[in-house]
């Protein structure tokens, strides 16, 4: 069948790597790609946020199935359209897809099921929320309720720094409207981990675990972003720990959607911290995880086409996931000012070098997300440049392979931690 992917990170290359390789797929349309995704199919330049664009590609190239990418597109409704036109879609409804779109929904969702999640309270206006904080001592996050590209969260020391949060988000405007409506919880001590699974509506698979790292600067220093590198499997996720966690946080939650009639077809992913009292949930996202998806499509050894037609379908529950046991290192290389700029600010148009020779590196994948052509020339487009993913026999040979291809990579400017996966 004809396969449209929309996104162009390096989840989406990620994805549009590991669907190429499905039988199923005779041709693949990604809308609007990367440079890094040509030699896999079709590059068309239709954005993602394109709504009405996409339809239109859709039906023109017989797509028997839509594969969304981002949240962007998903929050907009486009599985809606698709499944309008009889066209077969992979992700969940614009309903479906407030679970991240709205974290206020989402955590009211949280408390009405008694899903373990963070003590909080949700604002709409600067006073309540500034009167909220004042009255606090502890340490304190500060989330802006919509899309802010898995940077509207800001972790607080203290009650002074959340005040500062609060009038950056909901005055000062940093995150745009996504911080119209902001959530403010307490901050859990632990380990954060990742969880993954397929939905069809019924029932879910839960893949294997994934550990992102959301800060900047090694030792989890300075600003969240999107997430700089990760690494599959986790050790910290146990088999104990999964069970607890499908039992008290997944089964409420698509128990929960089902009651208010929401036809989840697609991904969730849960957000988890590791507490001394057990895991607690810190957010739901409706989509493949970017950095986490790198490592996992290097890993999953099942025919991704197969899965996402099954989710469509309602049969998930007939279905195998295979893993391949060797674990997966992703190392994300920035550009100049990424985490500390706006986007809009960061270092674009710088030639980027040695690719090849770090594409030879036994074990490696390259994964494109901010990447443009010039002149003939790969050059950067600022945010994350780069996924360098490597598979080895044990976490320290791929974080080995990781980083010697990272070593052989070279734009001006380039940032990258050095402690993904060190321990």
């Amino acid at each position: 069948m004809n396969i449209l992917l929309v996104g162009s990170g390096a989840r989406e290359h990620a994805l549009a790597w590991k669907i190429k390789q499905s039988p199923r797929c005779d041709r693949l349309i990604m809308a609007p790609g990367n440079p890094g995704m040509a030699d896999l199919g079709d590059v068309v330049p239709v954005p993602a946020t394109d709504i009405a664009g996409l339809i239109h590609l859709a039906k023109q190239q017989r797509v028997g199935l839509a594969f969304v990418g981002p949240e962007d597109p998903l929050a907009m409704g486009l599985v809606d359209a698709l499944n309008e036109q009889q066209i077969p879609a992979f992700g969940p409804t614009k309903e479906g897809a407030r679970l991240e779109a709205d974290k206020a929904f989402s955590k009211k969702l949280m408390r009405e099921t008694c899903i373990p999640t963070a003590e909080g309270r949700t604002f709409t206006t600067l006073r309540s929320a500034m009167a909220f904080v004042e009255s606090r001592t502890e340490p304190l996050v500060v989330k802006a309720s919509g899309l802010a590209r898995g940077k509207g969260v800001i972790m607080c020391d203290d009650p002074v720094e959340a005040i500062d949060a609060v009038r950056n988000i909901m005055e000062k405007k940093i995150f745009g409207d996504a911080g119209n409506t902001v959530v403010i919880e307490e901050r859990l001590v632990g380990h954060e981990v990742s969880l993954l699974a397929f939905v069809d509506g019924n029932s879910a698979y839960i893949m294997e675990g994934a550990q992102d790292y959301k800060r900047i600067g090694d030792g989890d220093a300075g600003p969240n972003t999107g997430g700089m590198g990760s690494f599959s499997p986790a050790p910290r996720l146990t088999d104990e720990i999964i069970n607890k966690v499908q039992a008290e946080i997944l089964v409420p939650l698509l128990d929960a959607l089902r009651r208010q009639e929401i036809d989840y077809r697609g991904i969730v992913y849960t957000g988890l911290m590791l507490t001394p009292g057990g895991p607690k949930a810190l957010e739901f996202n409706c989509r493949f995880g970017d950095p986490e998806t790198q490592p996992l499509m290097l890993r999953f050894n099942s025919d991704l086409i197969e899965i996402a037609m099954a989710c469509v379908e309602r049969r998930l529950d007939a279905c195998t996931l295979n893993w391949k046991p060797q674990p997966a290192v992703c190392v994300v290389m920035a550009s100049e000012g990424y985490g500390w700029k706006p986007d809009d600010q960061a270092q674009k148009g710088r030639e980027i070098t040695g690719l090849a020779e770090a594409a030879r590196v036994p074990g490696v994948q390259i994964f494109h997300g901010g990447t443009a052509l010039r002149d003939g020339k790969l050059v950067t487009a600022g945010g994350r440049v780069l996924s360098v993913t490597a598979l080895g026999d044990a976490t320290a040979e791929a974080r080995e392979r990781a980083y010697a291809a990272v070593a052989k990579i070279h734009f001006e400017g380039a940032q990258y931690r050095h402690d993904i996966a060190a321990g």
